[in-house]
């Protein structure tokens, strides 16, 4: 199964290396972004490994849990795109297209 990267997924991520960037740790951002990206490689083997979002309950709007942050994506029949990159503790809204 092929692993897409929505443009508010990529933008999420930019924005995690800047914060770290901002606090001087610009390491701990690089490394955040890499282990985020290498734990969602086992989506393209086990998309449905992550838990249905419990703020929309639906079983193709999943998440994986890479503490702090939540990785929100989109099962679909052909595809997982990760649609955002959130730390746990913020509510979750999509944009209206869905990526």
């Amino acid at each position: 199964m092929e692993l897409r990267i929505a443009q508010s997924a990529v933008e999420d991520l930019q924005a995690i290396q800047e914060y770290y960037r901002e606090q001087d740790v610009p390491q701990i951002g690089d490394d955040f972004l890499a282990a985020i990206l290498e734990h969602c490689e086992m989506l393209q083997i086990h998309p449905d490994a992550g838990r249905v979002v419990p703020e929309f309950n639906l079983d193709q709007i999943r998440e994986l849990i890479h503490a702090p942050f939540r990785v929100v994506y989109l099962r679909q029949a052909s595809e997982v795109v990760l649609i955002r990159v959130w730390r746990s503790e913020r509510q979750l809204e999509l944009p209206d297209n869905g990526t």
